[in-house]
């Protein structure tokens, strides 16, 4: 057919961005064959180019158009002839024309919206590709490229315990304990089986893990279940107290996500079926439904803390080492001339002790603002603690109280909190007069009068005192010494 201008006459094909450096996935295809594919995330850049190279060197191609599509679709594999396709992307790489020699042309789909993830069933198919097409006027010429997607989850809030009792009415009773009602897909099943009524003969017991598989919708619904893996648990009868462990291991198999309502078209759902078995082959199963979920390589919050720490180290790198001096800095803090430090007016002395008191707070709102800096970035309230130590000056005094502070240390408090303008700018206390000092000696004297009649009086409320604690001594020995009585 290519001697009539029918075939193909040229190639194509995709090659996508670091696509070396890229991980890879297994997904099943159509035939049932494990292909690996590219590996992308939901909010991903697809981006690349599309190479076409003519199969005959100098001939010529005429084409209508060269477009890339990108594509979510979803195929149910009783209805073959409909596709349902629930994203299509759609770029044109080239205007119509002529074609007379290879050429490359870069495609990008930014931030392409992954909502679902690849999969490969019984009678569904989910896939994610690429589609190049060179439009001609009888046959197009395309190229498709499948990729795998995965849709990562967080851990959920609410992770209940499985717990439930079930059994033959006065024959067995079971009770059955799972650890978690959610498991990642490398995460371990961990539980434990508890006879608490046993009167058949159970020859063993196994656990076994179902995928659901269910297409269609309404009336139509079609189920079809495949046994993922299947263990041994118990051999043998067991005796009413006895308990059984449980513990299975996800990681080996090759399981996807739970997936709910997929676009109203499929849902897979994974169930643990337990089942016992007696000496006359009656099987007795219950069956109890856990959610998948896939797990991140690495937790999103490691990530974002790394990045704010490598965004914390360049903006130390980057900044300048030399001490700047803010705006708000109180004046005796920067270099110029010296303020004055006495007046002879009682205004000025007022002025200068306000200005000293706005720069006191001006130094103290600074101080406070360095160490409030700090307790947003740190990690923990131990950290906090040590550096507002680090922070907060070692030269300050601790405050004294004033029962316990004498004459001599709140004159001395006083004249440390006192600001220097203040010292210089107040008067000296002024003489004391000759009848201030008459008037003085006169208290001291009635003072000391008073004195000696105190101390006489004192005698006599000492030996009241001991009267009283000598009747109080009188009066508990009588309580202690109660005679008991005979009933």
């Amino acid at each position: 057919m290519n001697f009539l201008g029918f075939g193909q006459s040229a190639e194509i094909e995709i090659v996508f961005d670091g696509a070396e450096s890229r991980k890879t996935a297994e997904v099943k295809g159509e035939d049932g064959k494990v292909e690996k594919m590219l590996l992308f995330y939901d909010g991903e850049t697809v981006s690349g180019k599309v190479n076409v190279t003519l199969k005959k060197p100098g001939s010529k191609l005429e084409h209508q158009g060269i477009k890339i599509e990108f594509i979510g679709q979803i195929e149910l594999f009783y209805d073959r002839g409909n596709h349902h396709e629930f994203k299509c992307l759609a770029k044109a790489l080239a205007r119509p024309g002529d074609l007379i020699q290879n050429n490359s042309y870069p495609f990008d789909f930014p931030n392409v919206e992954k909502q679902f993830e690849v999969y490969a069933g019984s009678n569904v198919r989910l896939r994610y590709f690429l589609r190049a097409t060179i439009v001609r006027r009888i046959s197009d010429i395309t190229r498709e490229v499948d990729i795998a997607v995965h849709t990562l989850c967080s851990y959920p809030e609410m992770n209940n315990p499985i717990k439930m009792e079930v059994g033959i009415e006065d024959c067995l009773h079971i009770e059955f304990e799972y650890n978690k009602s959610k498991y990642h897909l490398k995460d371990t099943i961990i539980g434990k089986i508890y006879f608490l009524l046993v009167r058949i003969k159970i020859k063993h017991m196994e656990i076994a893990i179902i995928k659901r598989e269910s297409t269609g919708t309404g009336p139509n619904i079609f189920n079809e279940n495949e046994t993922i893996a299947k263990y041994e648990i118990m051999d043998g009868a067991p005796v009413k107290g006895e308990s059984i462990p449980i513990r299975v291991f996800l990681a080996g198999y090759n399981l996807t996500p739970t997936m709910r309502d997929i676009n109203k078209k499929f849902s897979v759902k994974y169930f643990l079926n337990l089942v016992l078995m007696d000496t006359e082959d009656r099987r007795y199963f219950k069956q109890q439904e856990i959610t998948l979920w896939r797990k991140a390589d690495i937790p999103r919050y490691q990530v974002a803390s790394q990045q704010q720490q490598q965004h914390q180290l360049q903006q130390q790198h980057q900044k300048p080492h030399h001490h700047h001096v803010p705006l708000h800095a109180p004046p005796h803090l920067v270099s110029g001339p010296a303020a004055p430090t006495s007046h002879s007016s009682a205004g000025g002395g007022a002025t200068a002790v306000a200005a000293a008191a706005a720069a006191a707070a001006a130094t103290s709102a600074t101080a406070s603002s360095e160490s409030k800096m700090g307790l947003f970035t740190r990690e923990s309230p131990n950290q906090e603690f040590s550096q507002q130590q680090l922070d907060s000056p070692t030269d300050i005094p601790a405050p004294v109280s004033e029962s316990a502070r004498g004459m001599g240390d709140g004159a001395a408090a006083a004249t440390s909190s006192a600001s220097p303008v203040a010292m210089l700018s107040s008067s000296p206390p002024p003489l004391e007069t000759t009848e201030q000092a008459q008037d003085q000696d006169q208290l001291l004297n009635e003072v000391n009068n008073d004195d000696d009649d105190t101390e006489a009086i004192n005698p006599r409320l000492d030996r009241e005192d001991t009267n009283n604690d000598h009747d109080a001594s009188n009066k508990d020995d009588a309580k202690k010494v109660t005679p008991l009585t005979a009933d």
